[in-house]
């Protein structure tokens, strides 16, 4: 079957061009003119982009964390509806399991059958038992190539410490495995959480002033020269502020390959929702912890200059009730995290395109291309090329609307950007050719994603080839 996508916009992470493009079963199978009479039918996108489906490398569906877990598979098509066709999941590790036999239980139990949109796995240190430092090779043999650890949430099992992370930059670069780094100092936080609660400080507004802009930057720069040492590449997840930023810039100024991404809520949501009235602010509870509103700007001058490289939305589906509500009396036990796989797209535009802080092809590059480079999905994902995934978003640019947990398909209670106003949407969105979202409706089932072997050695590992 062949569809001919015709007088649409083609926006890329170069350049932006009237063409048109035909689909040939999942595959890109031209782009120009004169396609007409090639295709069974055509869909008229007059008036609209055609972007490439984005790639949301942060997400953590069926995460366990705190004694709950997050929501499922199942509620993926908040993704599609989002503009995202391919999700990058951090895979939890299992008490007595490795690495890569986890992936494969959270692949089998969780993912299969249930996600609406493609997948693959990021593998996660919770058990930093021997073994894993000998695993890289097989996990980049079952299309598998990166991996997270976290400096941060001392006394948990995601804790590592810096000879911990150390030794897995050295495993990992022997077989272009990339390390992406959860980066806050934990020892720092213990103290600070201490002694906020030792004066009784409980509400969900000492999250923030016991997780400051300084336990993330120092922990960034020790990762900028935890890497150096080890000459081996580094990804800083969820980057919240200006400093932390900078401490990337400038590592790589000095020739270390030290990379990062943000996130939607530290473009646009201040650490006052924190101090909502009630225990109302514990829905802002996540980690790093939102900050003042002067951290935006260089923020968004960071994805535009290319200082910071990816967009990802570190989706968390925790409820408010029940779940974010166990810290009710203690902060430090509010569950971690926010939902936002289903707004990347809509924030990234309207807050960051039609403000004038980015460019639509750098949208297009933050949200899509450069999570497929740096995550081994290039040139099959990401990108409007002949022979990719046909993976297309058809973009209403003049859509309006609110975004509300009353029309989201997250399968929370609450949304994050409540009430925020929404221009342009996700109007049809085509995974591997085949139409999923109509209308800005998913339109899809569930079980239609499927998972994507990646490769090592992608953007991050220019010039840091393994010896």
């Amino acid at each position: 079957m062949r569809t001919l996508i015709k007088g649409g916009t083609l926006v890329t992470s170069n350049d932006s061009y009237r063409a048109d493009l035909l689909i040939d079963g999942e595959k890109i199978a031209a782009i120009g003119s004169g396609l007409d009479g090639m295709a069974e039918s055509v869909v008229d996108v007059t008036g609209r982009y055609v972007l490439p489906g984005g790639i949301d490398a942060h997400t953590h569906f069926k995460l366990p964390f705190m004694g709950t877990h997050t929501r499922g598979f199942e509620t993926t098509p908040a993704a599609i509806v989002g503009g995202t066709t391919c999700i990058v999941d951090f895979s939890p590790q299992f008490p007595g399991l490795g690495l890569l036999d986890s992936i494969h239980k959270h692949r089998e139990e969780e993912a299969e059958g249930r996600s609406a949109v493609d997948f693959a796995f990021h593998a996660m240190v919770m058990d930093a038992q021997e073994s894993i430092y000998s695993e890289a090779p097989a996990l980049v043999k079952a299309g598998v190539p990166t991996i997270k650890l976290f400096m941060a949430y001392k006394g948990t099992p995601f804790y590592c410490t810096d000879n911990i992370i150390f030794r897995m930059l050295q495993e990992t670069r022997k077989v272009g495995m990339l390390i992406n780094l959860h980066a806050e100092n934990a020892e720092m936080i213990f103290e600070m959480q201490r002694q906020c609660l030792a004066a009784g400080q409980t509400e969900p507004k000492y999250h923030a002033v016991s997780r400051p802009e300084v336990v993330e930057t120092e922990a960034t720069r020790r990762a900028a020269q935890l890497a150096k040492a080890a000459r081996a590449p580094v990804f800083i997840v969820h980057v919240s502020c200006l400093e932390a930023m900078a401490a990337i810039r400038e590592g790589r100024q000095d020739g270390i390959a030290i990379y990062g991404e943000t996130c939607p809520h530290y473009l646009t949501l201040a650490v006052d929702n924190l101090a909502k009235p009630g225990f109302e602010g514990a829905q802002y509870v996540c980690s790093p912890a939102l900050r003042d509103p002067r951290h935006f700007d260089p923020l968004w001058a960071a994805l535009q200059n290319g200082w910071l490289q990816t967009v990802g939305s570190d989706h968390c589906g925790f409820n408010y009730k029940e779940q974010k509500e166990m810290g009710r009396d203690d902060f430090t036990k509010i569950p971690n995290g926010a939902p936002g796989v289903e707004n990347r797209l809509a924030i990234l535009y309207t807050y960051g395109v039609l403000t004038g802080r980015l460019s639509l092809e750098r949208l297009v590059e933050v949200f899509a291309t450069a999570p497929a480079k740096f995550n081994g999905l290039y040139p099959r994902k990401g990108a409007l090329l002949s022979g990719a995934d046909a993976d297309l978003v058809i973009f209403d640019p003049d859509w309006q609307g609110t975004i509300s947990v009353k029309n989201s398909l997250q399968g929370v209670d609450y949304s994050a950007y409540e009430g925020f106003a929404q221009k342009g949407r996700a109007e049809k969105v085509f995974l591997r050719g085949r139409l999923v979202v109509d209308e800005g409706r998913h339109v899809g089932q569930l079980g239609q994603g499927k998972f994507i072997e990646r490769t090592p050695y992608g953007l991050a590992y220019q010039g840091f080839r393994a010896e």
